[in-house]
This record gives structure tokens, sequence and C-alpha cells, in this order.
């Protein structure tokens, strides 16, 4: 009990000394909460999911429940920017299921380089209204040819401003919030839309 709550406080103050570092790659001063990341990976339907990518994965708030939650052998790809935190990922969840990777701005040559030809569902922790339009959209792109028809994408954000851009790519199932996070968060259950024939 002890040594989970040292890893607890040396997690937080891991992350808030990356925030401090770079406050516009990292959304908030605390990881996420076990609240959050419980409602992230209840919406996923584990059952038809061989391949799912996290963006945005940080200390492994999420990563952690993914890992619990997902069946053996199927491969989780995690992004995430900070050499430090990416790293630490790297180590804590080295395993052949497992791999780590820098730009989710590359995520579908992460894909080719993984021989994947789609992901069943892609979880974001991404900030995206922390960055400009430009990289907001090239992430949605890469997102978007990325994921398998029909497949999903579950993204928090703390507050609801993403809403019209997802909606334009995406049929937005739930939004579901999530008080017990600090701050608090919105959870969107998105489906990738058909594409016109």
């Amino acid at each position: 009990m002890i040594l989970n709550i040292k890893s607890l406080i040396s997690e937080k103050f891991l992350f808030l000394s990356r925030f401090f570092h770079t406050p516009g790659q990292i959304g908030s001063v605390t990881p996420s909460s076990r609240f959050l990341a419980r409602k992230m990976v209840e919406s996923v339907p584990w059952n038809q999911v061989y391949h799912i990518a996290e963006l945005g994965a940080g200390t492994g708030a999420i990563t952690k429940y993914i890992q619990t939650a997902k069946r053996r052998n199927t491969k989780v790809l995690l992004f995430e920017k900070d050499p430090i935190l990416r790293n630490k990922l790297a180590n804590e969840y080295a395993n052949p299921d497992l791999a780590c990777y820098e730009d989710c701005r590359e995520l579908y040559a992460a894909l080719c380089h993984e021989n994947i030809e789609h992901l069943d569902c892609i979880i974001s922790g991404l900030p995206f209204f922390n960055f400009p339009q430009v990289i907001r959209d090239q992430l949605i792109e890469q997102i978007i040819i990325s994921l398998k028809p029909d497949g999903l994408f579950i993204a928090f954000q703390y507050s609801q401003q993403m809403r019209n851009q997802l909606s334009e790519h995406f049929i937005i199932e739930k939004i579901k919030f999530v008080p017990m996070n600090l701050p608090p968060a919105f959870v969107y259950v998105c489906r990738k839309k058909a594409v016109p024939v």
C-alpha cells in the first residue's frame, strides 16, 4: 500500500515537471484519474479489438487499464511525444504486444512498420485544443486513415470545443462527463463514418 502511494506521488510529480517543461504538449498538471481511465476503457468492445493505439499516453494512467482489459495478443501502440515519459512507458510495459512511438502525426507510418492494416480502436488523451488548427487537422487525418471502417475513436477533452470538428468525420455515439478528474473531462465515444461510395 505504501509502495503504491509512493509510486502515485512519484508519477504525479513526474507529470507536473513535464507539464512545466512543455505545457502546450501536455493538457493538464496531473495524470488522468482512475475514474477517467475506467470510463475510457469501458467504452471499448475488447472482444472485437485486435489492434489499438493510445495517443498521448503520458505516464500510463490509461495504459495500465488497457493492459488489464485487453485480450491476450492484442497489439497496443503507444504514442508519446515527451522522451522521458515515452522511455518510462517503454520500460514499464516492455513486451512483444506493445510498441512505443513518438509522433502520432505519423500514426499510419507506425501501422505500416508494424504490418498492421488498420486499427480497431484509437484512444486519445491528446489536448487537441492546445494545438494549432493545422496540427489538429493532421492528427484527425491520421486517425481517420488508420482506423478500420466503423472503427472507434475514444477521446477525452476538457471542453466540448472539438465537438464540431469531430462530428465532421465521426458519428459521436456518446459524450460522457467525468467530474472526478482534475480538471473534469468529457469522454467522446466516436465511430468512423462510412466513406460514400
